[in-house]
């Protein structure tokens, strides 16, 4: 599975399309986007970078934008896979 740098799970969601996240407000709260750092290294491969609706660039991985879940409190805490069946666990 993927994870970020501090070891926390990361996940998709479902409704995300085009490349595009469907995941702000309230939603972007309880599952943070992944945002791209300046010291981030530049995309390649399957990683890309999008631009979300507040202007933040986020990564994504084969086009799915990728989160973090609010609940997990730990590395390896995985408490959002199957979430109302739209959240998943992100793997390459």
């Amino acid at each position: 599975m993927w994870v970020d740098h501090a070891g926390m799970t990361l996940y998709t969601f479902d409704k995300d399309a085009g490349g595009k996240s469907m995941c702000n407000g309230e939603c972007a709260t309880n599952w943070p986007p992944l945002l791209v750092k300046a010291d981030d290294e530049a995309a390649k491969d399957k990683w890309t970078v999008i631009e979300r609706d507040d202007g933040k660039k986020q990564w994504a991985y084969d086009g799915k934008p990728l989160y973090t879940f609010i609940k997990d409190k730990k590395a390896g805490d995985k408490t959002g896979d199957g979430v109302k069946d739209v959240w998943h666990i992100a793997k390459p």
